[in-house]
């Protein structure tokens, strides 16, 4: 019984619409409590400003017809205009009190009186709620007048019960909390509509990769906003990046696939006739695969380590250190080094060390016992020239040389892979390495061109 695997699930951090959608959720509830609380104020002191403008008006007619009569009481030259007035608690009243002297009330007071302090002085309208009747709120606007003829400071008062003020402020908030509830949801589907049409590209970039994956498609080809088209070329770039690696893996493959095969059939049919010089051909064909297999890893190593953005080398310090090696192994040979020291390349420092090897190893065998170093910037590159007073290569043999295996020289011993190691590992970091003739030294001439690490 075959059982399907299970792809790892990556831990989600929540989902992103749901986050938008709560912030926006958020903010709208704050800004429209603080509009709703806002607008409340104002809507409810005015309507209250009105309430109190008609008592006032009120007050100014009484206290325009006031006179002091005879007992010097206070009496009115026309009557309120109001029925209210007249009719026994009626929820609108009117009184006139003075220090010492009988409240002046109207018939809608009937038996009842309103309070009266003489200890402050009201010179303007005063507004202010009561409770002084029970189960009836007032509210009241008093102002103290001298009368002509009036020793005393007569108070005069205007109530009406809050009953009528109360309902159009509740009214008025019951509209207010309607039309913001309705506001509300009208923003926040907005929000949800918003984050759902927004993040509609991100399901396309998502439902593509899925294509890709079932290998319905190779690339995200679809056009996308421009926020979201970086990432769609950064994830097409990365796709190129890792077809292009596999492909690499599969010709390094078949390459060493193809290079062992012959030592291999060498070794099967030296082995299947019972040669005389079978240990001899052993040997010889395992120091071919050896060789193989050695060129083949360091220019899969090279390969690996490619994918690091932060790959960076100095120059300097690689070139002395392989300087000090060759210088050691090669005594009677003269390397000089010449070029600036702050020089860095975007390569992996062990595989400019390989390739620097090889080069200054190649100068120090096969010249003449001088090898002159020099590093320059040119362009973006770091150039590496590597001379020497030997024979040099042939005009028509410097592209056959890079191939793996060729020697020139088979007097001295080697692999023939040195050449080839460092071509395959500058193209790999995008590199590149060419032959020519030395002007200074008559020998041959190396550049090896690496990018540049700013």
């Amino acid at each position: 019984m075959t059982m399907k695997a299970v792809r790892p699930r990556m831990a989600a951090t929540g989902s992103l619409s749901r986050r938008m959608i709560l912030i926006a959720a958020g903010w709208i509830t704050v800004l429209l409590a603080g509009g709703g609380f806002a607008l409340d104020r104002v809507l409810v002191s005015a309507v209250t400003r009105n309430f109190d403008d008609q008592l006032e008006y009120v007050m100014k007619a009484l206290i325009l017809s006031a006179e002091i009569g005879p007992e010097g009481e206070v009496i009115f030259t026309r009557e309120a205009a109001d029925q209210q007035f007249l009719e026994p608690n009626s929820g609108l009243y009117w009184q006139v009190s003075a220090p010492n002297r009988e409240p002046f009330p109207s018939r809608s007071l009937w038996d009842r009186r309103l309070s009266y302090g003489s200890q402050h002085t009201d010179r303007l309208v005063h507004n202010y709620d009561s409770k002084q009747f029970a189960g009836e709120e007032l509210r009241i606007a008093e102002r103290d007048v001298r009368l002509p003829g009036s020793p005393v400071r007569w108070r005069f008062q205007v109530a009406q019960s809050r009953d009528g003020l109360n309902g159009q402020i509740a009214v008025l908030r019951r509209t207010l909390v309607r039309s913001f509830a309705l506001l509300a949801i009208g923003l926040l589907a907005l929000a949800a509509l918003q984050t759902f049409y927004g993040l509609w590209p991100l399901r396309k970039v998502r439902a593509e990769i899925a294509r890709m994956r079932a290998g319905q498609s190779t690339r995200v080809s679809d056009a996308m906003p421009d926020e979201v088209s970086p990432m769609v070329e950064e994830l097409n770039a990365l796709v190129e990046h890792n077809e292009r690696q596999a492909e690499e893996a599969r010709r390094h493959a078949g390459n060493l696939a193809h290079a062992l095969k012959t030592p291999l059939t060498v070794i099967m049919n030296a082995a299947t006739a019972q040669a005389d010089d079978l240990a001899d051909t052993v040997i010889r064909e395992a120091r071919t695969m050896r060789r193989q297999v050695d060129h083949h890893l360091a220019r899969a190593r090279a390969v690996g380590r490619r994918g690091s953005a932060h790959s960076r080398a100095a120059v300097w310090p690689s070139v002395e250190s392989v300087e000090r090696a060759v210088a050691r192994l090669y005594r009677h040979v003269r390397i000089d080094v010449a070029g600036p020291k702050d020089l860095s390349v975007h390569v992996e420092r062990q595989d400019l060390d390989e390739m620097l090897g090889n080069l200054i190893e190649n100068a120090a065998k096969y010249g003449g016992g001088s090898v002159f170093v020099t590093v320059a910037a040119e362009a973006g590159f770091v150039e590496i020239l590597v001379e020497d007073d030997g024979t040099g290569i042939p005009e028509e043999d410097r592209v056959r040389i890079f191939d793996r295996g060729v020697r020139l020289d088979t007097g001295k011993p080697g692999t023939g892979l040195g050449l080839a190691i460092v071509r395959d590992v500058a193209e790999i970091y995008e590199g590149t390495v060419t032959l020519e003739e030395s002007e200074d030294l008559g020998g041959l001439l190396v550049r090896l061109r690496l990018p540049a690490a700013s």
